[in-house]
């Protein structure tokens, strides 16, 4: 089983480009998506986040807002968080691929946003990583409701710049020229990721 991992800075495209590996019928772990889950009323992580971070669970469920706004600018309030829900989703990312060893899937997709600042690069058999032109990104993020300037550079100051992501990636997938210039790329990547044969999986 080949494992290709996913990711790129905020507003550079990757949540099209995962919906665009699930088309080419490669199976996607969204660490996101997993984040959300613990988090929503019932999710695992909830009544430790509660009893880290007094008042931000309501109704059974963490409010993602006041959350964010804890941990907005303060170090150490973000790494508890992280010690919290990083290894609740590595669990969850490790099951979904022990399934699809099962079920010999020939390629998976783990999109992350923060792959290569978690070290998470070690587990993949290549990396792909979303591009686009800064403007394009800043247009986009911009354009999200809540988003600031200040939030939007306080994210990036946690992110690896996309200059060093792409120098580090295998594949890279530009998404400032639109779709009928990111789709083939992503087929052609897709193609290769099925036809070859993985190295990660098991973990040694």
């Amino acid at each position: 089983m080949f494992i290709l991992g996913l990711t790129g800075s905020i507003g550079m495209g990757k949540t099209v480009a995962a919906r665009a590996f699930r088309r080419e019928g490669l199976a996607v772990h969204d660490s996101d998506a997993a984040v959300h889950a613990l988090m929503d009323k019932g999710g695992a992580a909830v009544a430790r986040i509660a009893d880290r971070f007094p008042g931000v669970v309501k109704n059974g469920a963490v409010d993602r807002g006041e959350l964010g706004r804890r941990v907005f600018g303060d170090d150490d309030a973000l790494k508890r968080l992280e010690a919290i829900l990083h290894p609740m989703v590595r669990e969850r990312e490790h099951a979904f691929l022990g399934l699809h060893a099962r079920l010999k899937t020939p390629a998976v997709v783990l999109d992350i946003p923060l792959l290569f600042e978690t070290g998470g690069e070690t587990r993949c058999d290549a990396v792909c990583v979303v591009s686009a032109p800064y403007r394009v990104q800043r247009q986009r993020v911009m354009a999200r409701p809540g988003m600031t300037a200040e939030k939007f550079a306080g994210i990036l100051k946690h992110q690896i710049s996309d200059e060093l992501k792409r120098r580090a990636a295998d594949f890279v997938i530009f998404t400032g020229l639109g779709r009928s210039h990111s789709l083939p790329m992503i087929r052609e990547i897709a193609t290769i990721a099925k036809s070859t044969r993985g190295t990660h999986w098991p973990p040694f």
